[in-house]
């Protein structure tokens, strides 16, 4: 017979056995609830961003988009015009633009986190003035964008078309200038609202004035372009009026002589936001002049700017986490909270990436439908059908890329990422889309094949960077930064 401690152990060891699975289940449990709480708090933060931030810039490239319906019941030789003049010229100047004050989501962004509000009112002027003197140096590529056109293989009619739509372009060249530094200080603050509004009521202005005169009184083309530099005008004036009218107590109090201080160095960061932000920029915009050498260069083009279009229309998703996180990383390691603003990345990214397996499958099976926005010409639909699995694809890609990128804005790793986009695009992605569109005949599903190719080996890289970052340190520096 077993002893009376014997007997007592047999009894108890299977109840503390339970006990402690009991106890560790509490705990997993536990710990998952406060992952989840974790979890739904930054998804909160997020998303007072994403949310206005997608709408706002939904608004903004539908402008565009809507031009392009417009043209493209015109004829396709406007459609092609149109499609080259925005996609080409001012897509060239957009995209470099942007890129510079991309800045401010660095510099706004930790300033912010930091407490040191008045140096977002500073820092916004600085932009202003180095963006308006970008603009004037930029200026002559819209009065010789035909002969450029021609140079680089475009049809001489569209080249001739595209020229004279550029020219009516000017004025929005200088009002980028003006708006995206005020989009990225009031972002950086977390004031998205205003922003989300005031670009719904360009758009509805954008809309009305299309109908009114493209529609009713048929302006044609040029009356196309000019209204669309009317409604960005709207949209940057509204922007104006919030700042300057008591819109930002803590963050503007009026112009100050501090901007043209410290000029230099903020070029500097400027420029490599710009470089790094235009190489993606410009990338795919290559795309479309490398199709503009294929044979049916036409049908081809109207086609591929579809797809252009309903990518761009896209990507204004994954650019508005583009945005969230940069400011999201930013606000964080400007307050030294090193972890905080890893965990905000990875929350930021995965739901970027569902987002983007819906917009996938979305692209799949409606892609027919999609293109009769644009065009009822039957080549250019059956164009389109042929290269809806590379929009998709690209489609899926951009839903992690950028926010890699909105990573490196928040840390402020513009100048490395820039040599990182210059390899992997320009000379990986461009040649291996020539190779593949030419040398083995695949025209312009080719190109775009090969050029999805540079932008994987890029996301790649920088999915590497990101994991391998030291996340205390990128604070340290930031606190560092902010002390200069």
């Amino acid at each position: 017979m077993p002893r009376n401690g014997e007997a007592e152990e047999a009894i108890i060891a299977p109840l503390l056995e339970v006990t402690a699975s009991t106890v560790r289940d509490h705990y997993h449990e536990r710990q998952h609830q406060v992952l989840a709480h974790k979890v739904w708090i930054e998804s909160k933060k997020l998303w007072h961003i994403v949310g206005p931030a997608i709408f706002s810039r939904i608004c903004s490239f539908s402008m565009f988009a809507i031009t392009q319906a417009f043209a493209g019941h015109l004829g396709d030789l406007e459609l092609a015009a149109i499609s080259i003049s925005t996609t080409v010229v001012v897509g060239f100047n957009y995209g470099l633009l942007l890129g510079m004050a991309s800045a401010l989501e660095t510099l706004c962004g930790q300033a912010f986190g930091a407490k040191k509000y008045y140096m977002l009112g500073v820092y916004m002027q600085r932009s202003w003035i180095v963006l308006f003197i970008c603009c004037a140096l930029l200026l002559p590529l819209y009065f010789s964008a035909s002969p450029i056109l021609k140079l680089i293989g475009q049809p001489s009619d569209v080249a001739e078309l595209s020229g004279v739509v550029s020219m009516c372009m000017i004025p929005i060249h200088f009002c980028f200038a003006l708006q995206f530094p005020m989009q990225r200080f009031l972002q950086s603050q977390l004031k998205t609202g205003v922003i989300a509004w005031v670009s719904l009521g360009a758009l509805v202005i954008h809309v009305l004035l299309n109908w009114l005169f493209v529609y009713r009184l048929q302006v044609g083309l040029l009356g196309t372009a000019i209204i669309l530099n009317i409604s960005w005008w709207v949209s940057a004036i509204g922007h104006l009026g919030y700042v300057v009218f008591g819109g930002c107590p803590l963050t503007w109090s009026g112009f100050s002589i501090e901007a043209f201080s410290g000029l230099w160095e903020f070029l500097k960061l400027s420029a490599a936001s710009g470089v790094m932000l235009c190489l993606e920029n410009w990338y795919y915009r290559i795309l479309v002049v490398m199709t503009g050498n294929l044979s049916y260069a036409e049908i081809a083009l109207d086609a591929l700017a579809i797809c252009m279009t309903i990518n761009a229309w896209q990507i204004m998703i994954p650019l508005a986490f583009f945005a969230a996180t940069g400011v999201r990383v930013a606000n964080e390691l400007g307050a030294g909270n090193g972890r905080q603003a890893k965990f905000a990345t990875l929350v930021s990214v995965t739901t970027s990436i569902i987002i983007g397996l819906f917009f996938w499958l979305l692209v799949m099976v409606f892609s027919n439908q999609l293109a009769l926005i644009f065009s009822s010409s039957e080549p250019v639909l059956q164009q389109v059908d042929k290269l809806s699995l590379l929009l998709a694809f690209t489609i899926l890609l951009n839903s992690i890329q950028p926010i890699l990128s909105g990573v490196a804005v928040g840390c402020g790793w513009q100048s490395y990422v820039a040599y990182i986009n210059l390899g992997c695009y320009y000379l990986i992605g461009v040649p291996l889309g020539y190779f593949m569109g030419w040398i083995f005949n695949l025209g312009v599903m080719g190109i775009w094949a090969g050029m999805i190719g540079g932008s994987a080996i890029q996301t790649l890289i920088l999915i590497i960077i990101t994991m391998r970052c030291n996340w205390e340190k990128e604070a340290e520096k930031a606190s560092m930064q902010l002390l200069k």
